[in-house]
């Protein structure tokens, strides 16, 4: 699968030679939703926690005599059914990560790809740097590109100046190489990979 390379500016820069195996796949939708899903609940904090009512100052007395008062038996006033009571069944502190085989993080990431190439929603730049950290010229630069909605991906070492220019434009996320992720490439629009980046990829997965 060949690509065309664009420079920042919007300039012709060549062309790249995309894997097949990598860039080329039919993108199942099962295989994006389980890592999707998997990186999600790894994200989740899982501290929520409510009192249970054992966990409840409150007294522990009996409420009043067990029979006579025509009224149900009850016993402690911090059974869950009261008001103040502790929560019954409620949510504790825990951990929401379940295990997903790394092959199908792997072949995830693939499918990622593949989706991003197959809807034309790929982009190629040479290099990913700026002589300055001017946030209004990247802008023109994105407009130019048709960038308003996408996912920057660099190489090992992002360029200063891009990183700073980059942080305030909203919609736009810049990754190093290592920080690429399905959830992220699904949730911008437009995949913008580097030269390195694609080096970087096709490296990984040889």
């Amino acid at each position: 699968m060949d690509l065309k390379i664009t420079t920042l500016g919007g300039k012709d820069a060549g062309k790249v030679k995309l894997s097949e195996e990598i860039f080329g796949l039919d993108p199942r939708e099962d295989i994006l939703q389980r890592v999707v899903r998997w990186q999600l609940a790894k994200k989740q904090q899982g501290t929520h926690k409510t009192k249970g009512r054992a966990e409840i100052a409150r007294t522990g007395a009996k409420m009043y005599k067990q029979k006579g008062t025509g009224r149900a038996r009850h016993h402690s006033a911090r059974a869950p059914q009261f008001r103040g009571g502790g929560k019954a069944h409620g949510p504790v502190v825990r951990s929401h990560e379940h295990d997903l085989p790394k092959k199908v993080r792997a072949l995830g990431l693939k499918h990622a790809l593949s989706a991003k190439a197959k809807s034309a929603s790929l982009i190629i730049i040479d290099e990913l740097k700026l002589t300055e950290a001017k946030t209004k010229a990247l802008i023109a630069n994105f407009a130019t590109l048709g960038l308003s909605n996408a996912l920057v991906i660099g190489g090992a070492e992002l360029d200063k100046n891009f990183k700073l220019a980059a942080t305030n434009i909203p919609n736009i996320d810049v990754l190093p190489i290592q920080g690429i992720n399905v959830y992220d490439i699904l949730r911008r629009g437009t995949l913008v990979l580097s030269k390195a980046a694609v080096e970087a990829l096709e490296e990984r997965f040889k």
